[in-house]
């Protein structure tokens, strides 16, 4: 048990950060990365025979997000088919999300993950395929669309970009 509470200090944060960026909510990040924490204090030994904690903890806080976003669209679409679509009373206020924020959660869910595991955690194309459970090409695609996609929804990045390029 002591060390899953020294990787938890050591890493809660920098997870729950992570988890953040991918799912733009962060009580769905804080959830995700406790539910990770909470599975290895259940294992009977801990983080023993695991070579790379936080790896682990990343992996199976992705997992369960993405469990929950899967069951959230059945439900979903179970509700809607008993009722009509409404739009929401309370419209969203703008200055609440960062323009990083919006783009990342318009942009498809593939995207955000290999964009986030990328850019956010600091990991590998070869890291990002293992912990998907997808070829390092299709992490390369899925980067090189991800980055299209957020520079078409994030103003002036494209031409910063290419200005940069220039100097």
């Amino acid at each position: 048990m002591g060390d899953v509470a020294e990787v938890y200090h050591t890493c809660y944060r920098r997870l729950v950060v992570q988890l953040f960026a991918f799912t733009t909510d962060l009580a769905e990040a804080q959830d995700a990365v406790q539910e990770a924490f909470a599975r290895a204090v259940a294992r009977p030994r801990g983080f023993a025979g695991i070579d790379n904690p936080e790896a682990w903890l990343r992996t199976v806080a992705l997992n369960v997000a993405r469990r929950r976003w899967r069951r959230r669209r059945v439900l979903d679409l179970i509700l809607l088919r008993e009722r009509p679509l409404h739009e929401p009373a309370i419209p969203d206020e703008p200055d609440a999300r960062t323009d990083l924020s919006e783009a990342l959660d318009a942009i498809p869910r593939s995207y955000r993950e290999v964009i986030v595991l990328h850019y956010y955690a600091d990991l590998s194309v070869e890291e990002i395929a293992a912990a998907l459970g997808v070829p390092a090409g299709t992490v390369k695609s899925r980067l090189s669309r991800g980055r299209a996609a957020l520079a078409g929804r994030l103003d002036g990045y494209e031409r910063a970009r290419t200005g940069a390029s220039h100097a």
